[in-house]
């Protein structure tokens, strides 16, 4: 594939980038992969925008594997599908010989990309990370994109008509078993669209149904 130059935007020219485009390709379908990519490419063309300092290489790393935690090879796990995600991405970077400092940046803005209001506050990588699929999956500052750099990373990585449809069946596949996993989150938003019989939790019937109030 041809390392597109988006508006000054390129995914990192090193192995490790190369071998992180090659795992996610290979564990990936083929629209999470895509969608990881513009992940990506939104997160940077954002940063630089906003005079961010911050690491391509680290953020190319969280962006690929933000979502390899809801892939079938974690459809046995009952953990967060983020955590999944940043355990594997800490495992990759570690076997790449990463400082552990670096590896926490990614593993934070992994585990948090589908935190709202916490992000922002934390390193560039972790809120760029989380503007860009924000900006992919519900166009969430769409018009901070010019129409040139929106068309320009569509056509590099495509996102198809039917993405939204095709994003939330993959979430509900690989959230169904692990329902406890979306509490507290919007992740079971998938599983209420999806599901009719799905029930949510509800903290204030836990706290009313505790054994304090027995």
């Amino acid at each position: 594939m041809t390392n597109t130059d988006i508006f000054g935007v390129k995914i990192p020219d090193s192995s490790l980038a190369r071998e992180i485009t090659q795992l996610i390709r290979d564990t990936e379908s083929d629209m999470l992969f895509q969608h990881s990519t513009r992940v990506y490419f939104w997160g940077a063309l954002a940063g630089k925008r906003q005079g961010l300092t911050f690491d391509p290489e680290l953020l190319y790393a969280a962006a690929m594997f933000h979502d390899i935690g809801i892939t079938h090879t974690y459809h046995e796990s009952q953990r967060r599908f983020e955590v999944d995600g940043a355990n594997a991405a800490r495992d990759f970077l570690r076997g790449h010989g990463i400082s552990e400092g670096d590896i926490e940046k990614v593993w934070l803005a992994i585990a948090l990309h589908t935190t709202p209001g916490i992000p922002e506050h934390m390193h560039p990588e972790v809120f760029l990370v989380q503007a860009g699929a924000g900006m992919d999956m519900t166009g969430r500052n769409y018009d901070h994109f010019t129409d040139e750099e929106r068309q320009a990373v569509i056509a590099a990585y495509p996102r198809s008509h039917d993405f939204g449809h095709e994003v939330i069946e993959t979430f509900y596949q690989g959230l169904k078993h692990r329902p406890d996993s979306t509490f507290g989150t919007f992740n079971d938003d998938f599983l209420a669209f999806k599901d009719a019989d799905f029930q949510r939790g509800n903290l204030c019937r836990i706290i009313l149904g505790s054994r304090w109030e027995g």
